[in-house]
C-alpha cells in the first residue's frame, strides 16, 4: 500500500515538473520547474533501492543526483542574473525573438 502511494507521488511530482517546463514562460520558474522533476527523480532512486532491498545504493544515487541537480541550478541562477542583466526581462517567448 505505501509503495503505491509512493509511487503515485512520485509520478505526481514528475507530472509537476514536466507541466512546469512546457508551459511557464519566466526562466526562474523553469528552474524551479527542472528542481521539482529531479527531486522526483532522486526520490524514484531511493524507493527503487528500498524495494529491490538495496537501499544504500539508491540513496547514494539520489545524493549523486541531487549534487548535479544543485550545480545545475546554480549555472542556471547564474545565467538567468546575466541574462536580466543585459537584456531586462526573463521572459523565454521575448528572448527568444532576440537575433543578437
Amino acid at each position: 500500500m505505501t509503495g503505491a502511494v509512493l509511487v503515485l507521488g512520485i509520478c505526481g511530482l514528475i507530472g509537476v515538473g514536466v507541466y512546469g517546463l512546457l508551459i511557464l514562460q519566466h526562466l526562474i520558474k523553469l528552474i524551479i520547474a527542472l528542481q521539482i522533476l529531479t527531486k522526483a527523480a532522486a526520490l524514484a532512486l531511493v524507493i527503487a533501492g528500498a524495494m529491490t532491498d538495496q537501499l544504500a545504493l539508491g540513496q547514494s544515487l539520489a545524493l549523486t543526483v541531487i549534487v548535479a541537480d544543485t550545480l545545475t541550478a546554480v549555472v542556471g541562477l547564474a545565467l538567468a542574473v546575466q541574462v536580466q542583466r543585459k537584456c531586462g526581462t526573463l521572459n523565454v517567448s521575448a528572448l527568444a525573438t532576440l537575433k543578437k
